[in-house]
């Protein structure tokens, strides 16, 4: 589960070129498993990287640069996260530590893939992206971005996205909030439907090696 948002100020990386696909964010070569983890070095690592496979750093990627190295928030470009619907994406930027993401426009599978994984997808236009600096504060409380000048910028989230970042849900976990009305929803329905549930059979309780 990811850690719940409420407020964050945190250097800012600057890397903005519109377009930044799935692939750049974490190259394909870079994904040698099926968990969240192990990602984080392949983070942009045909950017970071002059060569990918010795790992020797590029100085003039923003996130080999000191006042970088421990950014939490990405200033982006238009359309980030296209490509595809890879989310090894979302992973590695949190396995690395970004928690939010601020852009012109998002592509909307990253844009969900962000919010799944604790990290808050803001939308500012583009003249304040790119005047913001570092460090940024993002608040979900006031809804608003701080840049380094002091400037406050107000941006929107759907009110469930802004609820699974603030309590670290993930959909599963959304969902289960409403357990005491899917319970009611199920037991109202065997009354009126006794018919779609007669013939199901409940599941057996997982024993010790289906756990």
């Amino acid at each position: 589960m990811p850690e719940p948002f409420r407020r964050l100020t945190a250097a800012a990386l600057p890397f903005w070129p519109d377009n930044v696909d799935t692939d750049v964010i974490i190259p394909s070569r870079e994904m040698r498993g099926t968990g969240k983890t192990g990602l984080a070095a392949g983070l942009f690592a045909n950017r970071r990287y002059r060569n990918p496979d010795t790992r020797e750093e590029d100085p003039d990627f923003p996130l080999n640069w000191p006042e970088f190295r421990a950014a939490r928030i990405w200033l982006a470009g238009a359309n980030v996260g296209c490509g595809s619907s890879r989310e090894h994406a979302a992973w590695a930027l949190a396995e690395h530590g970004f928690r939010a993401v601020v852009a012109p426009s998002f592509n909307p599978i990253f844009f969900g893939n962000c919010v799944r994984n604790g990290i808050v997808p803001v939308v500012l236009p583009r003249e304040v992206v790119e005047k913001l600096g570092s460090p940024v504060t993002v608040d979900l409380e006031t809804m608003t971005v701080t840049g380094a000048d002091g400037s406050t910028h107000p941006f929107d989230l759907p009110e469930e996205a802004r609820t699974m970042l603030r309590e670290g849900l993930d959909p599963v976990a959304l969902t289960l909030k409403e357990s005491d009305a899917i319970a009611r929803w199920v037991e109202a329905d065997r009354r009126r439907r006794p018919w779609a549930w007669r013939d199901l059979v409940s599941a057996p309780a997982a024993g010790p090696a289906d756990q």
